[in-house]
């Protein structure tokens, strides 16, 4: 991995291949290899011709963690992702995100429009702006002594999954109380980039995909047949969805 520093963050993130450049964000708890590099995207992209970036965000992976919950609004942590696409001197790219990696991407494109030429959310539907439900639980489970008492099935299975990324659990814990914050229907109708937004068909806290396309004035859903949301991300029709949407789309001139 390599490293940059943005306000007082030392962030890791990768940089992999040639081509046309696509920006990848992961989900709640992981980090870009768990997120992109297990299920097999670096190498699907890489071999399809894009240029693949992907970030440990703040909290999480190898950059560095707070425990200030502040530090951890979506502006604040696309406002990384942007700032390494600066660093690189990448001009526009494509854009995907999973999960809370999909708000952040959503806020990407709100704040820095110009840098997002395409975006694709996964595993956030119209959660994005209705809200995934009641989160505090699994801030509970994330602080819990022992993971034995925890009695919350969602927060059981992030404290879990928490504990195999070797996270750490009060950056976890605050990021998760800030990074919720939702965009409204106003700012969602303004997000003008052509976008993917595909959620498995069991997933239970992203939300409808084709609710939240249907306020985009360019985007599509796509189901992924038979996914909850931990399972959705390496799937094969979701793989080959993106490329066939990343084929469909010019990217035009960029920095590389």
């Amino acid at each position: 991995m390599k490293y940059f520093m943005h306000n007082e963050f030392e962030i890791a993130y990768f940089d992999r291949g040639d081509g046309e450049p696509i920006l990848l964000i992961h989900g709640f708890a992981s980090n870009a290899r768990v997120n992109w590099d297990g299920p097999s995207w670096f190498s699907t992209l890489n071999a399809a011709g894009y240029r693949v970036i992907a970030l440990d965000n703040r909290g999480h992976g190898a950059s560095t963690k707070s425990h200030d919950s502040a530090d951890y609004a979506p502006s604040n942590m696309a406002s990384d992702a942007a700032a390494l696409l600066g660093h690189l001197g990448i001009s526009t790219c494509h854009v995907m995100g999973y999960s809370m990696g999909a708000r952040i991407s959503a806020f990407l494109a709100l704040d820095y429009p110009h840098l997002v030429q395409t975006l694709i959310l996964g595993g956030l539907g119209i959660g994005l702006v209705d809200g995934v439900g009641d989160w505090d639980p699994i801030a509970d489970a994330l602080l819990a002594d022992d993971p034995e008492t925890i009695t919350h099935q969602r927060g059981l299975m992030f404290r879990k999954f928490a504990d195999q990324t070797k996270s750490d659990r009060l950056a976890l814990a605050a990021c998760i109380q800030t990074s919720r914050v939702l965009v409204t229907r106003e700012q969602a109708k303004a997000i003008q980039q052509p976008v993917l937004i595909a959620v498995g068909t069991k997933d239970d806290i992203a939300g409808d995909p084709f609710e939240l396309a249907q306020l985009m004035p360019n985007a599509k859903g796509f189901a992924i047949q038979g996914r909850d949301h931990m399972l959705a991300v390496g799937d094969r029709t979701f793989k080959a969805a993106v490329l066939d949407f990343l084929g469909s789309q010019d990217l035009g001139s960029h920095d590389a």
